[in-house]
Order: C-alpha cells, then sequence, then structure tokens
C-alpha cells in the first residue's frame, strides 16, 4: 500500500480495479466480514490511493481493534476529502477521529483538537447535519456534568428534528451513563435500557452505534452495580456477537464485559475477553490497562492462581482497581492486616462510590475479623449495611447480608448467622453470581453443622460441586475439608480430560513422562511462561492438588 507521505497526486475516483476492490470491501464490512474488508481496501490501495480506500480500510482495522493504524489511515482519507471538497464526509471523518483518539487511545488533547476540526470544517454548513454529533462530543469531552447533560438533550432534539437515529441512539446511551456517574441511577439505567432495546432491534444504519451504546451500558451498569441488567443485555446481543463479532470495542467495555462474565462463572470466556482488553489497552495509557491487569488479577484470585494475580498486580502497584485484588491475595495468604490497611487506604478515596464502597467493607469485614478485631469488623459491618441501603442494590444487600453473618458467627450468634447467610445464598442465587451464592452456602453448612449435620453436609455438598464446576480450586479445597471433617464424600471425582483444550492434553501427555515446565515448553515451543499457565489450568480443570497427582491421572487416563 502506498504510504501517504509518498502518494502521488490523491484522486478521489478510483480506477474501475481499485473501484471493484472498493466495492468488495463495502460489502464486507456491511457483512461484518472485517478482515475480508481490510484486504479488499488494501487491494484497492495498492493501485491508486483514494479517500473511500482510505476510510474503508481504517474502518475495518478499527473493528479487528486495531486502532493506531486505522487512525493513521482514517487521518489521511480526512485530508483526501477535504482537497475534494466534500465537506460533510470530512467533518464526519473529524468526528469519527475525535472519538478514537479519546475512547481507543485515551489522547484527549488530540480529541479535542479533531474535534475543533470538525466544528471548523463544518461550520460553513447551512444547515448543518453534524451539529448534533458535534454537541454530542462536547459533552463527552465537558467534564461537567450539568454542560454535559444540556448539550446531550440538544443532541437528542436535534437527532429527532433531523431523523439521525444513530445520533439519538448514541446520545441517549450517552445521557443514561452521565445520569449514573452522578448517582441518578434509575433513571440513568432506563435511559441505557431505551437505547439498547432501541440498537439491538435494528434501528441503527452504523454498526458502530452498537458499540457506543453497548459500551454505555456496560459501564453503568458496572457503576450501578447491576451486573444482572448487564449480563441479560448480553444475552440479548449475542446474535449481534455472531454475526459481526463483539461489540465492545474500547479497552474499558471489554474490560467490564469480562468482568460480568468473571461474576456470572464463565471463567474460560472471561480469561479470553480480559487478556483482549489488556492488549487493546497496550495503547489508551497505563490506567486503563491496569484496570484490565485488575479484573484479570481478580479472576486469578476466584481460580486459586495467586502467583499468578501478584504478578499481573505487581506491574500497576497503586493504580486504580489494584487495591481490592490485591487485598483478597493478602486475605487468601492469611495476611490479614496487610489487607486491612490497604482497604482502609481505600476505603478513605472512595467517598460516596457505593457499589465499590460496599465491595471494599465486605473484605474489610472478613480482614478485621481474621485478626482478631471484632469492633472494627463490627463497625465495618454497619458502614456497610448503611452502604447498602442507600444504594439499594441488590448486590450491595447481599455482600451486607454477608458480612453480618461473619460477624454473628465469630460472636457464636450461629442462628442470627444462619438468617443471614439464607439471605445472602437467596439473593445471590437470584442475581446469578453462581461463586458468591457458593461461598455464602459453604459458611450456611458450617453455621449448621452442630445444630443440623445432614443439611449442613448438603449445602457443603452443593457448594462443592459449584466450585469444582467453575474451577475454584481453593474454594473445592476448602469444601472438601469441611466434608470430610462431617465424615461425608468430599469429591465428585476427577473431570474427564475431554476438559481440556488440545494444548492442554499436549502438556498432560507430557507432564506424564516426567517432563519438566522448561522441557515441556523446549518440546512445545512456547514460553516457560505459558507451560507453567497450561499446568495450572490442567490442575485447576481436573480437580488435581499438584504435579504428582497430574503425572498419575495422565497415567491412568492416556495409556493409549
Amino acid at each position: 500500500m502506498s504510504s501517504p507521505d509518498t502518494a502521488g497526486t490523491p484522486d478521489a475516483t478510483p480506477p474501475p480495479s481499485a473501484a471493484a476492490a472498493v466495492a468488495a470491501g463495502r460489502l464486507a464490512l456491511r457483512d461484518g466480514r472485517w478482515a475480508d474488508a481490510r484486504d479488499a481496501f488494501d487491494a484497492a490501495l495498492t493501485q491508486r490511493e483514494s479517500a473511500e480506500a482510505l476510510a474503508g480500510l481504517g474502518e475495518a482495522l478499527w473493528w479487528l481493534c486495531e486502532a493506531k493504524p486505522s487512525v493513521r489511515h482514517r487521518e489521511r482519507a480526512f485530508v483526501l476529502l477535504r482537497r475534494s471538497g466534500d465537506v460533510t464526509a470530512a467533518g464526519r471523518m473529524a468526528v469519527d477521529l475525535a472519538i478514537s483518539y479519546v475512547v481507543n487511545l485515551g489522547n484527549e488533547p488530540a480529541a479535542r483538537g479533531w474535534l475543533a476540526r470538525a466544528e471548523r470544517v463544518t461550520a460553513a454548513l447551512e444547515p448543518n447535519t453534524l451539529q448534533g454529533w458535534l454537541w454530542l462530543l462536547r459533552a463527552f469531552l465537558s467534564g461537567h456534568h450539568e454542560k454535559a447533560c444540556r448539550l446531550l438533550k440538544l443532541a437528542i432534539e436535534f437527532a429527532r428534528t433531523s431523523e439521525d437515529a444513530d445520533l439519538e441512539l448514541v446520545a441517549l446511551a450517552d445521557l443514561g451513563l452521565a445520569m449514573v456517574v452522578v448517582g441518578e441511577v434509575d433513571d440513568g439505567l432506563a435511559l441505557l435500557d431505551e437505547a439498547m432495546a432501541a440498537t439491538l432491534a435494528g434501528e441503527y444504519h452504523r454498526l458502530d452505534t452498537v458499540v457506543f451504546a453497548s459500551c454505555d451500558m456496560l459501564v453503568g451498569c458496572s457503576l450501578a452495580g447491576d451486573l444482572y441488567r448487564a449480563a441479560q443485555w448480553c444475552r440479548v446481543a449475542d446474535e449481534f456477537m455472531h454475526r459481526y463479532g463483539s461489540p465492545f470495542l474500547y479497552a474499558r467495555c471489554r474490560v467490564h464485559y469480562g468482568s460480568v462474565l468473571v461474576e456470572k462463572g464463565h471463567w474460560d470466556r472471561a480469561d479470553v475477553e480480559l487478556r483482549a482488553a489488556l492488549d487493546m489497552a497496550e495503547d489508551a495509557g497505563p490506567g486503563p490497562r491496569a484496570e484490565a491487569a485488575a479484573r484479570l488479577a481478580e479472576l486469578r484470585v476466584r481460580q486459586g492462581r495467586f502467583e499468578e494475580a501478584e504478578a499481573l498486580l505487581a506491574q500497576f502497584d497503586g493504580a486504580a482497581g489494584v487495591p481490592l485484588p490485591a487485598a483478597a491475595v493478602c486475605l487468601a495468604r492469611g495476611e490479614a492486616g496487610t489487607a486491612a490497611a490497604i482497604l482502609e487506604r481505600h476505603r478513605a478515596d472512595l467517598g460516596h462510590r457505593h457499589i465499590e464502597l460496599a465491595t471494599t467493607l465486605g473484605l474489610l469485614v472478613d480482614a478485621y475479623l481474621a485478626i482478631g478485631n471484632l469492633d472494627s469488623a463490627t463497625d465495618a459491618a454497619d458502614q456497610l449495611t448503611h452502604v447498602a441501603d442507600q444504594s439499594g442494590r441488590p448486590h450491595a444487600s447481599a455482600v451486607a447480608a454477608l458480612a453480618r453473618a461473619h460477624v454473628s458467627t465469630t460472636r457464636g450468634r450461629s442462628a442470627e448467622a444462619s438468617a443471614e447467610l439464607e439471605i445472602a445464598v437467596r439473593a445471590f442465587t437470584e442475581l446469578d453470581l453462581p461463586l458468591d451464592a457458593a461461598c455464602a452456602r459453604l459458611d450456611l453448612a458450617r453455621a449448621l453443622a452442630i445444630a443440623n449435620p445432614e443439611l449442613a453436609v448438603a449445602e457443603g455438598q452443593r457448594a462443592l460441586t459449584v466450585f469444582e464446576q467453575l474451577g475454584a480450586t481453593r474454594d473445592a479445597d476448602r469444601a472438601a475439608a469441611f466434608l470430610r471433617g462431617l465424615g461425608a464424600p468430599a469429591r465428585a471425582g476427577p473431570k474427564n480430560v475431554g476438559t481440556l483444550t488440545r494444548r492442554e492434553q499436549e502438556v498432560l501427555q507430557l507432564v506424564g513422562r516426567g517432563l519438566t515446565n522448561p522441557e515441556i515448553a523446549t518440546r512445545l515451543y512456547i514460553s516457560r511462561k505459558t507451560a507453567a499457565h497450561h499446568v495450572s489450568s490442567i490442575l485447576a480443570k481436573l480437580g488435581l492438588r499438584n504435579r504428582a497427582e497430574a503425572v498419575a491421572y495422565a497415567s491412568r487416563e492416556l495409556r493409549a
């Protein structure tokens, strides 16, 4: 493809063979065949540089999550459109560039520059068909809630007058998110619901409208602590994902999507999404990358893979989002005093962010109980109950019930603890949060152990089954030890090798032959770190405790 710096005289109209390639690219874009579109536009550009081919290639690369080259090609397209006198198309390109710079690349000054360019380029248009988009961008970049809402309402009215469905849907979603951010949660979520309903019904003309609305929805639901709503909308979006790929094309919303999958127990998919978010955040600055690493670390904590969690967190010590998984690792390792110190510092920074404050206080209760500070644990549980009542969110209420139960258990009030735990189990189950529900169920089993050992065994076995299904190895070990203490069967038995990926089966065969991780890495041409990751995953999936059990399992199951 010819470089913008070395290309000859730009041509708004490509030659016939290039025109055919552009047409093929546009068709591929319409169908969501992003790689085909990229190849077609690339082919057109090898013959003659044109604004249409550059813009198409930029769009295809954007959908393929290659933000930097996408921006580079669209910037060149803007130049050619300006030279050709197509003011409207040039203005629209400038708007798209402003969006990519701020959301994909985290570069607000560049975004403001492109917004200013769009305003100047379109200033002479009468009427200015892009005015609504300019207001929307001004709102996004304003940093002032009242001003942003006023501009977004202007954009919505402009969209309805000009019959711009895409602008209306994006502005509705942006307004909903803005309201959630300042605590107008119910009204904001209602607008997000409306935007998602209309978008996924097909009211849009541009596919990226689905991206904008979906990302606003995920972020809004995350801030509101409404993972159930987020999961329901993700389910509705499945058809779009199947045809066009994930609409979560920004690092931040990909992180939130991965977090929803973690909470819902879809850990294999969550792993893929969070790793993708980590890669996508490479160009977006340290903040989004730290957030992605923190969420991936939370998954590793749930899986019992603490060394990997620590390695992820060590890269971003002190960054936003890191304190909660860092404290969880400390708690799991028996370093409750350190966990409490981390959580107290974090609590002081949260202000009125009720959802994150509820999670922080829940961990803090457990940390104080672990170091024997019952008074501080009680105070934290009381504050958590107040926060849950203020927020009105079901998840916060469930966390509060769990915290009160832990305090009651420590005080020896098993009946009170059991009642609170039943509330927590029911709430987490209704919210479809399998790990949280199973952990609360195991706590309930412990509370019932003396008064009703048979029911305690039944609850413990139900919890164990969920832990094994999820791959929560540490929690499964806790449940198994509890059941053995009651004289009950502790394991459902090892899972079948068919649960492993093809690569994991190859690694298991080599483990069975006695090869070390470095030897496996050499044999399979992978890094030692990757080999260690595969071995950890195999142990988790098969419910094996150590490498010796893996060797025995391999020799028994893979004899053929």
